[in-house]
């Protein structure tokens, strides 16, 4: 039989997952002290709550599941896989209005599911990291995301990612004013929101198909080009604002203003001077409202996470509108980054234990747990060699597995009431007295370079 997961999925080994788990630690630790709180949804919800929320295309992706039982034979979908983790936050609004804060903001980290095509740092079923606000309309909210996000990366070890900003009201006053008819205003922002991952020329000959004219579509394309070969300096961002103004024939243009308050805000947060305008960032989830964001790094195609306001998503559950935004980090994008560039700490991968106790013969084995039972309590990782072997294939065993400390308690050291401990790393060994060695191991870990 077939041993490889199902494709688009895969297995997470224990360097994976220690990985993973260090990033949201990072991510964790950040949305609490930006005063997010946790939430989970269940991984499937009724299929009416998530079709018609993502467009055309996210609807195509949606992994349905059929009805069971004696309506098998039926077909027919009733359920289906998380999608992402914002229209279950709407349900979850609408459902608890009364028992949630005013202001409500929360972060959630889970997987989600997606029938698409498999890619680097593309998969079926990955985790998304969500931060969201409901409640409020003010600007200071998308500043705040933008800091967050900007704190979790920095932390990481990322300094060379830029947070594009754009904003759906922006977008539709340009298609407009190229002329590009309202009805086909959501297609060709599907579009345009692959022109850095597919390039101008795609995307120009798709949009030219979708028109079934080349005019508007030129007009479109060659300010985005134009804006595209801006140099990225301080005053790009005011450039980019001055060929908006003279494209749309509006000096006040409530977008650009919006835009404008942003990067002014954020002046003042960890996201300062990451901020760049981008008007051919579309995102081409349907529920967006507002402001749109998006971050980017330069080796990869695609976004380590984006986001933007949603201010009529909550309402299609409430009946009355509700203003929400929201930011979601690609978790097993950072992982894809952070592996190829060896971004890791040392400690997070390739050690399971901080030291493995031998076992010398057959009837020390009682002893060799109590003294591993003795240093978890000192708040040590420690892994017992299973069997009497050969100490030098115990040991030989512990340096594969980059494990730095192995106790050895032989004859000898029972007699004295002592433990050797071997120091793989510098290959020394000491005699410690064994009410120590906990001690000894833990002031050895905390002064490793």
């Amino acid at each position: 039989m077939a041993t490889q997961p199902a494709r688009g999925m895969r297995d997470f080994l224990p360097d994976d997952i220690r990985r993973r788990e260090h990033v949201v630690r990072v991510i964790r630790d950040v949305y609490d002290r930006y005063g997010f709180e946790p939430l989970e949804t269940p991984a499937v919800e009724n299929i009416e709550t998530l079709l018609g929320k993502y467009g055309d295309e996210g609807n195509k992706l949606i992994f349905k599941i059929l009805k069971r039982g004696e309506h098998e034979a039926t077909g027919q979908a009733d359920l289906a896989l998380r999608y992402d983790l914002t229209v279950p936050l709407a349900r979850v609004a609408a459902e608890y209005q009364a028992e949630l804060p005013k202001f409500f903001k929360r972060y959630q980290i889970q997987p989600v599911w997606r029938a698409d095509r498999p890619a680097r740092g593309r998969f079926r079923e990955f985790y998304q990291c969500d931060i969201d606000a409901i409640g409020s309309t003010s600007l200071v909210v998308e500043a705040e995301m933008c800091a967050a996000a900007s704190d979790v990366l920095t932390t990481l070890g990322f300094n060379d990612f830029t947070i594009r900003l754009n904003h759906r009201g922006l977008l539709a006053a340009l298609l407009r004013r190229a002329g590009i008819p309202e009805a086909k205003h959501g297609p060709v922002l599907v579009e345009l929101d692959k022109l850095d991952k597919v390039g101008e020329g795609i995307v120009r000959a798709a949009v030219a198909e979708l028109l079934g004219s080349a005019a508007p579509s030129e007009e479109i394309m060659a300010l985005f080009v134009r804006l595209t070969a801006l140099p990225g300096d301080a005053s790009r961002n005011d450039k980019v604002f001055g060929e908006l103004r003279t494209f749309l024939g509006d000096q006040e243009n409530q977008a650009v203003s919006d835009l404008a308050a942003i990067l002014r805000l954020s002046a003042s947060t960890s996201a300062a001077g990451r901020a760049r305008i981008d008007p051919s960032l579309a995102r081409g989830l349907s529920y967006y409202t507002g402001t749109i964001m998006e971050i980017s790094v330069p080796d990869l195609a695609g976004s380590l996470g984006g986001g933007g306001r949603y201010d009529n998503l909550i309402g299609l559950f409430l009946g009355k509108e509700v203003p929400a935004c929201g930011f979601s980090l690609g978790l097993e994008r950072i992982l894809v980054v952070m592996d190829e560039r060896k971004m890791f700490p040392a400690s997070v991968v390739g050690r399971n234990a901080d030291v493995m106790v031998t076992i010398w013969d057959h009837a020390a084995a009682p002893d060799s747990l109590a003294l591993a039972a003795d240093l978890r309590r000192g708040r040590l990782r420690v892994d017992v060699y299973p069997e009497a072997d050969k100490l030098g294939k115990q040991l030989k065993y512990a340096s594969g597995r980059s494990i730095p400390f192995v106790t050895v308690v032989g004859d000898d050291e029972k007699a004295a009431g002592t433990v050797t401990v071997k120091d793989l790393r510098s290959g020394g060994q000491q005699a410690i007295a064994r009410v120590s060695v906990t001690e000894y191991i833990r002031q050895k870990l905390d002064n490793a370079p």
